[in-house]
């Protein structure tokens, strides 16, 4: 069995992409359990993308982020619940004023059970009629994650007063700590 996937499966695997990666990270480093979250490229058919190819929409990759949890402390439904509380699933392709498809909702999921879990989640989720349009948040089995450049991995802690970060990240990242008190590391 291959080490990487192995060590994946004991310590939690999640790969998600819900608009600008830097909000994702940010939002979701705040959650006990949560032991890294990288910043990437995953979806699309270039080799090797870089930002500004995914950026202009001709690489087919999303804005992802993958997340190493350990699922003693934060389980995978969680983990999901807090994607979903930090971004929109109901807008196709866009989240804000973030458009195209590298913004899209999507889960890339590492197993079948990880896939049933995302599918009842969503399907929770619409039944709640949280929100007044239906999610379109693609389940997808995980493609290969292309890690994003340095100058994007801790974006948001490393930047915190550039303007996209006051005006976009940091209210996702306020969101999920008001939602998820409680379950926040220092808590």
């Amino acid at each position: 069995m291959n080490t990487e996937i192995a060590t994946s499966v004991a310590t939690g695997l999640a790969t998600l992409g819900g608009g600008c990666f830097w909000c994702l990270e940010a939002a979701l480093l705040q959650l006990k359990g949560v032991e890294s979250v990288v910043s990437g490229y995953a979806g699309g058919s270039t080799e090797k993308p870089d930002y500004h190819g995914v950026c202009s929409g001709r690489t087919g990759h999303a804005e992802v982020v993958e997340v190493r949890f350990d699922p003693a402390v934060i389980d995978y439904r969680t983990l999901l619940t807090a994607f979903f509380a930090i971004h929109d699933p109901t807008t196709l392709n866009r989240q804000g004023n973030d458009i195209g498809t590298q913004y899209r909702s999507v889960i890339f999921t590492h197993d079948d059970a990880q896939r049933k879990i995302a599918e009842a989640l969503i399907a929770d989720l619409a039944a709640q009629r949280i929100w007044p349009d239906p999610i379109v948040t693609a389940v997808s089995p995980a493609p290969t994650f292309w890690r994003a450049e340095d100058g994007h991995q801790n974006y948001y802690a490393n930047n915190p007063q550039q303007g996209y970060c006051q005006a976009v990240v940091a209210p996702k990242a306020a969101k999920l700590r008001k939602v998820f008190a409680g379950r926040l590391k220092g808590d």
